[in-house]
């Protein structure tokens, strides 16, 4: 068991985008900024994601100021992570290498300073520039294994390539388990696997949808996982992060130093919740869910019971230690775990932009079928994981099989992408028969490198009354009409 353990904030961009549906502007989140700093975590993931679409789509705002705002009231770049997705950038297709290049060299120089990078295929290839790219701006690289569960996602694949990440020169691994689909039996097991092949140290990153990623944080404490993301209350349960208000109190019954400020944890905590209160209306389980939680809220006696548990091992004592969680997180009034999930394998912040899409349209009583037809979708496609952008694509897909009452009737053009292979190695090779019938028979599947196929694009000119900095030129080749729209907006061009 370690003495120390080190927790990243990750609030502020993946708590709000799960649970926010990526609302939550630069003010508000500068309203808490300097406080979660001053509170002691080792990073906060500020940037990246989906954030820099919705900041431009729904918020109109730069994401560059955004990022560059955020620097300046931390002083520095050290502790700013941002979640980048390999060769797809902070968006949704594969792009040439020196657009990714020229991307990651902005976002380092406007203040990123610890870049995870993961492909969401696990397909080293489209994390190989990024990694390059970051580490020669000055950078770190925090490479992601997108963690997922079906007949070749097995212990052995995760350990293989986490080292292969490392061997291409990646500073630290993080085990992303962007659905909650990390049993902590397996947890156990992973971790203890991870650690006795690598060097490099380890982040634990999972959501809570499905009710086990808090358990899973206390046992990635106890194996000696150096780091852990965690968010704040109102912004953690549900499809978000475990609560940190809830990790502290197990690390100091365990006796580990997690070197935060309790009582300003407490007054952030308190400034969330007015967030929260004005972000409302996207926010799925508001006033169903959720009040003030402090660390006498937090019943010690089950903790300890849930410590003894994990301590004695083995799947039983497994099993009843999740039961004790599940049950401490519905005291506290976290959102009800989701268990369908198991089988769909969305990620949270898909979940939540899924429910409201459906909404809107006046579908939302479809959400069970679809989430049932999601894991046809992906064993179709060769088990691809669903992180963006494959779970856009795959729950996309699932939504078009539904509505229109026939599979594959219509095909997005992403779709008929990853069955190419356009995004990259699936983990196996696509449904044969699916994939003639979409492609057809003049159009072959990759072989190589998804970006060997790809145009530079940074050389050609640009002659856009939008586009009046290198910055703004980033943003319209990575994100074309979102980008192109705000731009517009910003300089009141027609």
């Amino acid at each position: 068991m370690a003495k120390k353990v080190n927790f990243v904030d990750v609030t502020l961009r993946d708590g709000q985008q799960s649970l926010a549906a990526t609302r939550m502007t630069t003010r508000q989140a500068l309203s808490v900024l300097k406080m979660i700093d001053d509170a002691g975590f080792t990073a906060m993931e500020l940037w990246g994601g989906a954030t820099l679409d919705s900041c431009m789509r729904f918020l109109d705002e730069d994401p560059w100021e955004r990022l560059e705002k955020f620097r300046k009231i931390l002083g520095s770049s050290t502790k700013i992570r941002a979640l980048l997705r390999g060769q797809n950038l902070f968006a949704y297709q594969p792009y040439p290498d020196d657009l990714v290049i020229a991307f990651v060299k902005q976002a380092v120089r406007s203040g990123v300073g610890l870049m995870r990078i993961f492909d969401a295929l696990n397909d080293w290839r489209n994390l190989q520039v990024a990694i390059l790219a970051t580490k020669a701006y000055g950078g770190k690289v925090e490479a992601a294994i997108s963690y997922t569960v079906s007949p070749v996602h097995t212990r052995d694949y995760f350990v293989e390539y986490a080292c292969k990440l490392a061997e291409e020169g990646a500073d630290q691994i993080a085990i992303k388990d962007m659905a909650g689909l990390l049993y902590p039996t397996e947890a156990v097991k992973l971790f203890r696997a991870l650690k006795s092949r690598l060097l490099v140290p380890l982040t634990f990153h999972g959501h809570t949808t499905t009710g086990v990623s808090t358990l899973n944080a206390v046992i990635a404490m106890q194996e000696g996982i150096h780091t852990i993301d965690s968010a704040i209350t109102p912004f953690a349960g549900g499809t978000s992060h475990p609560p940190i208000e809830v990790l502290i109190v197990f690390a100091e019954e365990m006796g580990i130093d997690h070197g935060l400020n309790k009582k300003l944890l407490l007054k952030i905590q308190k400034r969330l919740f007015d967030v929260f209160e004005q972000l409302g209306e996207y926010i799925h389980h508001k006033g169903k869910y959720y009040r003030p939680v402090s660390y006498e809220d937090v019943d010690r006696e089950k903790v300890q019971k849930i410590l003894k548990y994990l301590q004695k091992g083995g799947k039983k004592s497994l099993e009843k230690a999740l039961v004790l969680m599940r049950e401490l997180l519905k005291e506290l009034r976290y959102p009800k775990y989701d268990d369908r999930i198991f089988e769909s394998q969305i990620p949270g912040g898909m979940l939540s932009n899924l429910r409201n899409q459906l909404k809107q349209m006046g579908n939302l009583e479809q959400l069970d079928q679809i989430l049932e037809e999601v894991p046809a979708v992906r064993r179709d496609v060769g088990y691809v994981p669903l992180v963006t952008p494959t779970s856009q694509i795959v729950g996309s897909q699932a939504s078009f099989n539904v509505l229109f009452g026939q599979r594959y009737q219509m095909v997005s053009n992403e779709f008929k992408m990853l069955l190419k292979g356009e995004f990259g190695r699936p983990p196996i090779p696509p449904d044969p028969d699916l994939v003639k019938r979409i492609l057809g028979p003049g159009e072959k599947q990759l072989q190589y490198r998804p970006a060997f196929y790809l145009h530079p694009v940074m050389e050609e000119k640009y002659d856009l009354p939008f586009v009046r900095s290198r910055k703004d030129l980033l943003l319209h080749l990575m994100l074309k009409r979102s980008a192109d729209d705000f731009l517009r907006r910003r300089y009141n061009v027609e």
